[in-house]
């Protein structure tokens, strides 16, 4: 098989970015709150709504008959109406309705249904036909996580238009750098549903790297720990001369804030010997908005409604110490050691839960560095975000820095090939856009098309990686086995979504995906994708060399076979007896799991049956010029010489 780099796209190449006229900003999606920026005078700013608020509440209340309420007011009565009002939709983006998400602790909403590729609310929907008063009539109407974040989005984008005085002319969105192919497909859906043109989708450490870099005019390698509401994600990122590259990444999509409010909930059920289950759906929403504000409360003080601060942080270690693994990994990936703050130039804090001081004591002790916080870790993605808005949608005309900014695949992206294995086209952390491209040829006899199976993951089989699409190359004239030549290209656009492309090439028969992600990925999956690539890693690579070796000698086997049904009686009887024990002594072999000796016996009898090969060869050719004299051969020689050194001449 031969492989190649293709055809690397410039990062930010985008044809929106000619046609915006500058009216373009920069939203942060977060589980908890969003907010909307847009560069002013050169400098990034968040923009407030008409009560000079930055933070726009992630919480969407649905009515009967009325337009749904976003922000604030809707997470002021959710404890009211609990099915109606959705906050943290964030964590349910890409995800299906039997993933974990949906039946963790203190969850109030009512789902439509259990089956299905995607989460579906049931909320307060269409008014009464007798007229009746407004009120909570859950269950009349069905929406999406995609739904409520376009609600989210599409009140972000009227606060900009009025604060910018018209039109948007494109957005740039910012995910959590651990969003998979599906989430990041449902937030640009979004995204289109709320009438906005997304110019990109951003990392968010990326984002607030980039924030803190053209700020500060800073060189040098970063750590951006990112601990919102709903995700966790750590980025090692290396700056030099305006080129932000990421050196690797990590992170937990079903961690955050949120979990904080869980625990603490659980702290004051056991404090004040409440009965969790006789807490019906609102009383389970006021808990969490109680145990919201003790949260921040006791960020500055040391005790809060019959909590202290060191309770807080007893009841929230656990998960603290989960976001270590994840940074763990990240530093070695990017070749530093963790608790060496000399190999860092910074720690980069983001996410509204930096600000509690277990957070940051905890990120101090595991990079042996104080964390920077002086921009603020609610707006500081939102601003870089704006940045780089501008970057892509502002007028040529003006002076202004371009910066560089290189993500990465955060999973490799293959191909599953037979027996079973996987080929990885494009590796984990390779910079994006990117693309590469890579031949296959045929395993069976007249084999008229190819199943390509698109997969995600680390480990070396397909059962244990994550499938994306399937798609099928149809209409390929029969041809030996080998002998047809298909061409993959693997394309990551900047936004992380993959397209892949199959092309034959001796016929020129084409087929294509945009991979559209089945959704359903679990809550434990994508973090632990890479835990298990390092520890099932000897058992992995000796299952692919197994798989490879069984493959190989079945394709040598069925050849074999062939070749003796058509031309058995070239062999002495010796010869094919000597050539039945070698196909035994293989067949014994792939009853057993030893790949080595699996490959030793297939090249034993490959060596074995090469005699075989050149009588049948030199029979073919006895056959091809059968009834030709030696004489009319050998003019019919000279004469193609001859023509060829006269075309040589001309």
């Amino acid at each position: 098989m031969a492989d190649a780099l293709y055809d690397i796209a410039e990062p930010g190449e985008s044809k929106a970015k000619e046609a915006c006229a500058g009216r373009a900003v920069g939203i942060d999606l977060g589980t908890t709150n969003s907010l909307v920026a847009c560069v002013r005078d050169a400098n990034p700013v968040c923009l407030p709504d008409g009560e000079g608020r930055m933070l726009l509440p992630s919480a969407v209340r649905y009515r009967a008959g009325a337009a749904p309420i976003v922000g604030a007011e809707a997470l002021r009565d959710a404890a009211k109406f609990p099915h109606d009002t959705i906050v943290s939709a964030k964590r349910f983006m890409g995800r299906g309705p039997k993933d974990a998400e949906t039946t963790r602790r203190f969850t109030p909403y009512e789902f439509a249904t259990m089956e299905g590729p995607v989460v579906r609310f049931k909320v307060a929907g269409p008014p009464p036909k007798d007229g009746g008063a407004e009120g909570p009539v859950s269950g009349s109407k069905e929406v999406t996580p995609i739904e409520v974040s376009a609600e989210i989005l599409r009140t972000l984008k009227v606060r900009a238009e009025q604060a910018l005085g018209g039109p948007l002319d494109g957005a740039v969105i910012t995910v959590p750098a651990y969003f998979d192919d599906a989430q990041r497909q449902a937030t640009k859906d979004a995204g289109r549903i709320a009438g906005l043109e997304v110019l990109r989708l951003l990392n968010e450490p990326t984002a607030a790297a980039l924030a803190y870099g053209l700020d500060k005019k800073s060189e040098g390698m970063f750590a951006v720990y990112d601990l919102g509401g709903g995700t966790f994600d750590i980025s090692i990122l290396k700056l030099t001369g305006g080129v932000f590259e990421v050196k690797s990444t990590g992170g937990d999509t079903a961690l955050g804030g949120d979990d904080f409010d869980r625990a603490l909930a659980e702290l004051l059920i056991g404090k004040r010997g409440i009965d969790e289950g006789a807490l019906d759906a609102s009383a389970r929403r006021a808990l969490l908005d109680e145990a919201r504000a003790l949260k921040h409360e006791l960020t500055t003080k040391d005790a809060a409604g019959g909590v202290t601060r060191a309770e807080l942080d007893e009841a929230i270690a656990p998960i603290i110490q989960r976001t270590a693994t994840a940074c763990k990994r990240a530093l070695k990936d990017a070749g530093l050691t963790p608790g060496n703050g000399a190999q860092l130039d910074g720690v980069i804090l983001v996410g509204g839960a930096t600000r509690v001081p277990a957070v940051r004591a905890f990120v101090e002790q595991l990079f042996g560095r104080e964390p920077l916080g002086d921009i603020d870790p609610d707006q500081v993605v939102a601003l870089g975000a704006a940045v780089q808005a501008d970057l892509l949608a502002g007028p040529r005309d003006l002076p202004r820095e371009d910066v560089l900014l290189l993500d990465v695949v955060s999973l490799s992206l293959g191909l599953e090939l037979m027996g079973g294995v996987v080929e990885k086209i494009i590796p984990r952390n390779s910079t994006i856009p990117t693309g590469a491209k890579q031949t296959f040829t045929t395993y069976a006899e007249n084999q008229t098309g190819f199943d390509l199976h698109v997969v995600q993951g680390e480990r070396e089989t397909v059962e244990q990686c994550r499938s994306l699409a399937k798609f099928q190359l149809k209409g390929i004239p029969p041809m030996a086995a080998g002998m047809a030549r298909l061409e993959v290209t693997f394309l990551v656009d900047a936004d992380g979504i993959l397209q892949v492309m199959a092309k034959e090439l001796t016929t020129g028969k084409e087929a294509s995906v945009q991979v559209k992600p089945s959704y359903g990925l679990t809550d434990e999956q994508i973090e632990q994708m890479l835990y298990e690539s390092y520890e099932y890693a000897e058992q992995d690579l000796k299952a692919r060399q197994l798989a490879e070796a069984r493959v190989e000698a079945d394709r040598i086997l069925a050849a074999l076979r062939a070749a003796l049904a058509a031309d058995g009686q070239l062999l002495a009887r010796d010869d094919r007896d000597e050539i039945d024990r070698g196909i035994g002594r293989l067949e014994d072999a792939l009853r057993g799991d030893d790949h080595a000796m699996i490959r030793r016996r297939t090249e034993q009898l490959d060596f074995q049956t090469k005699p075989f090969a050149e009588k049948r060869m030199n029979a073919g050719i006895a056959r091809a010029i059968g009834g030709h004299q030696v004489g009319e051969i050998e003019q019919k020689v000279e004469h193609a010489k001859g023509t060829a050194e006269h075309e040589g001449q001309r």
